[in-house]
């Protein structure tokens, strides 16, 4: 057994099947696995199971696994500690996240980040997908979830507030509901997951509550969704921070406000693998975000 060998069974094992992984290693399917063959051979017992689909490590599979990840760090902690000897740091993070926290929250921070450490390359992307979150060489992930998954380290970033509103526009034209019942015969605009019923989760005390809503525009990009809430095409249910600044402004106004409201979750969190031996520039990066996380949390209970 040597490093190649492990290295190869940590490449596997990261990108979930033998194809996925020979693509990052640039090597043909068939050679992935006679390498992986002959690894087996070596330690004399199976380390992947393979189906069509997945590649899912053995009990020694996983034992391996593990001393090639803290071999790898060892590795990139030895080339870091020489290539940035009196450099500046340097490094790259893949980030993913939600496409309205994102741009209206974490933009500013992400902006604040590059300033500080300009030699850290940050490659981020906007989305919401929650399947796979971290096989696509993402090192970082943000995200809205009811419950993290428990193979993935989870930090949590500060809660989610939910708002029903309006334009004031469309307030002075048209009630606003003032019941949770009365959500359903409204026109909603809101973002909603493909091929499910939209499901909002209603809290008040000790008291919980469940609306099935039916929207007249769903999007997942919360940005439109704001422009469709001021341009009065109906009743926005949306995280505070998207309208937050048009609600200070007078444009745009809450209803339902003794209710807590979810739909996809109640909490932000910051996921990454348990496993992987992050870098300087991802230590850093995750250090960073959290400050900024909880100095924005802070900040908003203080004027609740």
């Amino acid at each position: 057994m040597d490093l190649q060998s492990l290295t190869l069974l940590v490449e596997i094992l990261d990108a979930g099947n033998l194809s996925a992984a020979a693509r990052r290693l640039k090597m043909s399917r068939a050679n992935v696995s006679y390498h992986l063959n002959q690894l087996e051979r070596s330690v004399g017992a199976q380390l992947v199971r393979r189906t069509t689909r997945r590649a899912e490590p053995t009990e020694i599979g996983l034992r391996l696994y593990q001393h090639g990840l803290a071999i790898q760090g060892e590795l990139m902690a030895a080339r870091e500690s020489v290539t940035t000897l009196g450099q500046s740091l340097q490094g790259r993070v893949r980030l993913s996240v939600p496409s309205g926290y994102g741009q209206l929250v974490m933009s500013e921070w992400l902006i604040d980040f590059k300033r500080q450490y300009p030699g850290i390359v940050l490659d981020v992307l906007f989305e919401n997908r929650i399947e796979d979150l971290l096989r696509d060489e993402v090192d970082i992930a943000i995200r809205v979830i009811p419950e993290p998954p428990q193979n993935l380290v989870a930090r949590e970033l500060g809660p989610v507030r939910y708002v029903a509103c309006a334009s004031t526009a469309y307030a002075r034209e048209h009630a606003l509901p003032t019941q949770l019942d009365e959500l359903q015969a409204a026109p909603v605009v809101t973002a909603a997951v493909i091929g499910r019923q939209l499901r909002v989760s209603a809290y008040q005390g000790e008291e919980r509550r469940e609306v099935v809503l039916e929207p007249t525009l769903i999007s997942e990009n919360f940005l439109f969704l704001r422009q469709a809430i001021l341009a009065g095409l109906g009743i926005g249910l949306v995280p505070d921070y998207v309208v937050n600044d048009d609600v200070r402004r007078g444009d745009v106004v809450t209803t339902l406000d003794d209710w807590r409201l979810s739909i996809f979750g109640t909490q932000m969190f910051m996921l990454y693998m348990p496993n992987r031996q992050h870098t300087r520039a991802t230590r850093t990066f995750i250090d960073f975000i959290l400050e900024r996380a909880r100095g924005t949390a802070a900040g908003a209970a203080q004027d609740a």
